[in-house]
């Protein structure tokens, strides 16, 4: 059952009769609707009606219209208007371009512009290195997409998934100081999206890549690489991968078990899933067996196509040891680990029960898990999901803005696999043995000291080089 959160938060304004029970009579008519009331004011007050704002927590369109519909059956009572929250901090967009410098006369005017920034420009002609010193470069990302694969929303285009960049360009700002800036490209079209990077990279110092649809991702990706001399990172792949992998080295932990002994499933053989397949197989586990939506990746599978999908075509032949076939069931039986990235209520409780003691499951699919939260917890010892309102949260704010403030602050050209399980590692050692419990394996992403670690691992990991 849906649960009410902030990303639904509503104010609604309501007129209502001055009587000494008004208050707890609005109160306990949007209780009763399922909403959860996080502020009441009285905005205005008369001797023959209070004005009140009650701002709440819903969980959808339809539950706001049901919210104000039980306001409204209350004897006197009128809904002025309904404010949605969300909405209201989305106006105008959510970053903005600031000077670093002052502007307060000519002189000033003449070192930052004309003349004086001639110089500048004939230093960085004559060293082109210069611009990682000079100018924006040396602490700017470019977060580009496509707008194909919009969070799990799907297809909406650049204009639709500028909110998304937005938001990621102000969560790099805020965690880890890097400047950030949304390139949403008008078209979905490999080789243009590729030139379009290309003629941009002088600006930046690196390339997050967001919300671009697989397999092309992976093709993009690598050819990005390939050309520029700054690094690409796909946030949808790696991001996800360093801190699924940091935290399953934390519930590993809590088990006592080691993932040289395990047994992982991996349901979701996508950019975020393959990603982490690749980054697992790298700390030699027991076995993975990936699952899709056609069952268990096996090469023997008949609607395997490498020419149209190498990167599954790789999947298979790097798992699954002894080329088991079947459901995510059939999967699931024997398993030590179960991290999902596919789709909502694929299975329950009873599945849990058939996997290995101490089991540990990340139900990552957002918003709706592969396996209500509660119920994984009937079974499993350590359960994990990518939702703020439960414990263990799975998030790429706890690695992207780190992994680029190292990447910038190294002045680094590349991106390498060791560099990944450094920044992996950095997230798990955050918490503390004396903090690590079942339900405490990953840091809250407000804690401040995790941007800084992952990026000292990350600027020495490049160093390493």
């Amino acid at each position: 059952m849906p649960v009410p959160g902030p990303g639904y938060s509503v104010t609604v304004r309501v007129e209502a009769p001055p009587s000494a029970s008004a208050a707890g009579d609005l109160a306990g008519a949007v209780g009763r609707a399922g909403a959860v009331i996080t502020a009441f004011d009285v905005v205005e007050s008369h001797t023959d009606r209070i004005v009140v704002d009650i701002t709440a927590n819903t969980y959808s369109d339809d539950h706001v219209r049901d919210i104000t519909e039980a306001l409204e059956t209350l004897p006197g009572v009128a809904v002025r208007k309904v404010s949605d929250r969300t909405f209201l901090i989305h106006l105008g967009g959510k970053i903005e371009v600031s000077p670093k410098v002052a502007l307060r006369n000519r002189d000033d005017l003449s070192r930052a512009y004309t003349p004086g920034v001639a110089r500048i420009c004939q230093a960085i002609a004559e060293n082109p290195e210069d611009a990682r010193r000079l100018t924006i470069k040396r602490n700017t990302v470019a977060v580009v997409t496509d707008g194909s694969a919009v969070l799990g929303l799907g297809n909406l285009g650049p204009a639709a998934a500028l909110p998304v960049m937005e938001g990621k360009a102000a969560l790099f700002k805020k965690f880890a100081g890097v400047d950030a800036w949304p390139v949403c490209l008008d078209t979905q079209d490999s080789d243009e999206i590729i030139r379009a990077v290309e003629l941009i990279a002088p600006v930046y110092g690196g390339i997050n890549l967001e919300d671009i649809a697989a397999p092309r991702c992976f093709e993009i990706e690598k050819r990005l690489r390939e050309k520029l001399d700054i690094p690409v990172f796909h946030d949808d792949q790696h991001g996800t991968a360093i801190v699924v992998v940091g935290a399953l080295r934390n519930a590993l932990r809590v088990v006592g078990k080691q993932l040289p002994d395990c047994k992982v499933v991996v349901c979701g053989a996508g950019a975020a899933g393959s990603a982490i397949i690749r980054m697992l197989l790298r700390k030699k586990p027991g076995d993975v067996l990936a699952v899709d939506v056609h069952g268990i990746v096996h090469p023997d599978r008949a609607d395997l196509d490498p020419v149209r999908d190498p990167n599954l075509a790789w999947v298979a032949e790097h798992t699954n040891s002894e080329r088991a076939s079947g459901s995510l069931l059939d999967a699931l039986v024997g398993a030590d680990v179960f991290i999902g990235v596919s789709a909502p209520n694929l299975f329950g409780a009873d599945a849990v029960a058939t996997m290995a003691s101490d089991a540990v499951v990340f139900a990552l699919a957002n918003p709706d898990p592969e396996i209500d939260p509660l119920e994984a917890q009937r079974h499993a010892a350590v359960v994990a999901t990518g939702r703020s309102d439960y414990p263990n949260q799975i998030n790429n704010v706890l690695a992207f803005p780190g992994v680029f403030r190292g990447l910038l602050d190294a002045q680094a050209h590349a991106i390498t696999d060791d560099l990944l399980l450094a920044a992996a590692d950095a997230v798990a050692d955050v918490v503390d043995g004396e903090r690590l419990n079942a339900s405490f394996i990953v840091p809250s992403v407000f804690d401040s000291a995790v941007a800084p670690a992952v990026a000292d691992a990350v600027a020495r990991a490049a160093a390493a080089r």
